[in-house]
């Protein structure tokens, strides 16, 4: 229940009387900090937080179904040597968050595991969110309750440098979900780890780019289901690790453990050559159809698996003076030559339909893909 003296506080309104509150926060107005308004929102609050910079404006949400977004552009979020709780700039232990058009930067902490976001408990959906210079970008519990799902968002430069702290860190959580992101320059640990029991991850660049030293650019330390479609991976010469793709390298932990890698583009770009997909022997189900590889590996070393349409190719396939994106040229000589693409074994679509558009977000293919790899040439989708 909304209590009475908040409809009196400007930009601290409720969207419907006794049901919801809207709150809104800047320098010019009634309520100025994150920290304060975390402090009002109840059960259903919308917080629209005006563009600027708030430093060192940290907060810990609790409430259900909360909502945060920048207005008039982005809300910069800079530590400035502060965390909540020790932890992080949010600490999010909400039922059901979404929060979009912020930056979470600079964030360090005793224990060298602070965090842009640290998710406790709960469902979160970050939308079009920057997470820069922390030493993890985002930081989840062992909760397998939670689900995370990231659209549209860059990580980079996150890490404390030890090789422990990542761009983006899932624990044994219920469900990691990421598309149309942008990951990039780890420093020293991964773009991306996750031990969550299903792991979708589609219509992504997951690239260390120039100088970059992650190590592995997707690991999915503990098995588990795991969907690879549509994504371009790539290895930067400098890797901490030769390894692009890893899975459960640290054990299995859930009854059921498939990886489908489907229309990814893996670009090995370390000198002597790494390794394109890394898998534990053990129960788990290995399936990758229609990639494009560049470089020397193979998907093949990794052991027992369904292989299929899987082509190899240098550089040269893409078109010219734009080899970063990645996208092949018109005449690619694998163009057409896919295989069909059914649902995985426990029904989810692995065809894709989009494809990543840079520098975050998706595009519509307009049909079918028919070429290997994430990104298809102009002239090769074809109509459903």
């Amino acid at each position: 229940m909304v209590t009475l003296w908040l409809p009196l506080l400007a930009g601290a309104t409720p969207e419907e009387p006794g049901l919801a509150l809207l709150i809104k926060v800047g320098p010019g107005r009634t309520v100025q900090t994150i920290a304060e308004a975390a402090k009002l929102a109840t059960t259903g609050s919308t917080i629209e937080v005006d563009s600027g910079d708030y430093a060192g404006d940290v907060a810990v949400w609790t409430q259900e179904r909360v909502t945060l977004r920048a207005v008039g552009g982005r809300a910069r979020l800079i530590a400035n040597g502060a965390a909540a709780e020790g932890k992080a700039i949010w600490v999010v232990r909400s039922s059901h968050m979404t929060v979009e058009g912020f930056d979470f930067t600079g964030t360090q902490v005793r224990d060298r595991n602070g965090a842009g976001i640290r998710l406790e408990s709960g469902i979160l959906q970050v939308r079009n969110c920057r997470f820069i210079d922390n030493e993890n970008g985002i930081l989840t519990s062992n909760n397998p309750q939670i689900e995370l799902d990231i659209v549209d968002s860059e990580f980079a430069h996150n890490g404390y440098g030890d090789g422990q702290s990542h761009n983006l860190y899932a624990g044994s959580i219920a469900k990691l979900s990421v598309t149309g992101s942008h990951f990039h320059h780890a420093l020293v640990g991964h773009l991306l780890k996750s031990r969550a029991a299903v792991s979708d991850i589609r219509y992504n660049r997951l690239a260390d780019g120039p100088g970059g030293r992650a190590s592995y650019e997707l690991e999915f330390a503990n098995g588990g289901i795991a969907y690879v479609v549509g994504n371009i991976i790539e290895q930067s010469e400098r890797t901490e690790n030769p390894h692009l793709i890893s899975y459960a390298t640290e054990g299995y932990r859930w009854p059921v453990n498939a990886i489908y890698l489907v229309h990814n583009t893996l670009v090995d770009r370390k000198p002597n050559g790494g390794v394109l997909l890394r898998v534990r022997p053990g129960d788990a189900k290995v399936t990758a159809i229609n990639n494009l590889l560049i470089g020397r590996g193979s998907l093949e070393v990794a052991g027992p698996g369904d292989f299929r349409s899987n082509v190899n190719a240098d550089l040269a396939v893409f078109e010219p003076n734009a080899q970063e994106e990645y996208r092949p040229r018109s005449n690619i000589h694998s163009a057409g030559k896919v295989v069909t693409v059914q649902t995985s074994a426990e029904g989810i679509e692995l065809q894709p339909h989009s494809e990543y558009r840079h520098p975050t977000g998706t595009r519509s293919l307009g049909g079918r893909a028919l070429s290997p790899g994430a990104l298809q040439p102009q002239s090769t989708t074809s109509r459903p």
